[in-house]
């Protein structure tokens, strides 16, 4: 029996909001300071929800995604047990939940990041974490993207 779904990650802001926001930080410690602060106000995803099944592969840290949502609205909930990771989440969450699943799967995530001026100061291995997590959503979007009638 499947349990009840996870509360769903629910954006602070918009993207325009989250970039105008990291705008305002001219040191890197600052920006990531906030990037953790983002990432501590998601919910907690319950331990029944993190298994190997929701598990993103490819990130350094542990990361568990559960999409949800419908062809119009996508959503989903993540945790991560890496403070950055979960920062990352936040961000991800932000550029992605809420609009339209074909549009998810074809938003340009990378450009998106480096708007925000993170991708030159993160490990390669959370960059290859990131794009993982990009990975994972995109393709649960086109996945429900395709139940559209």
């Amino acid at each position: 029996m499947t349990p009840p779904l996870p509360e769903m990650i629910a954006p602070a802001m918009s993207f325009e909001e989250l970039k105008d926001n990291f705008a305002l930080f001219d040191e890197w410690d600052d920006r990531y300071a906030y990037l953790i602060d983002l990432g501590r106000k998601l919910p907690a995803l319950p331990d029944v929800w993190r298994t190997e099944t929701t598990k993103v592969r490819g990130c350094m840290s542990q990361v568990w995604l559960v999409p949800d949502g419908t062809p119009m609205r996508f959503a989903f909930a993540a945790d991560s047990d890496s403070s950055i990771v979960k920062g990352l989440i936040a961000v991800l969450a932000t550029l992605f939940i809420g609009q339209p699943a074909a549009a998810v799967a074809a938003t340009d995530a990378e450009g998106a990041f480096k708007h925000l001026g993170l991708e030159q100061h993160l490990s390669p291995n959370r960059r290859n974490g990131f794009v993982a997590m990009v990975g994972r959503i995109k393709d649960a979007a086109r996945a429900t993207a395709s139940t559209a009638p």
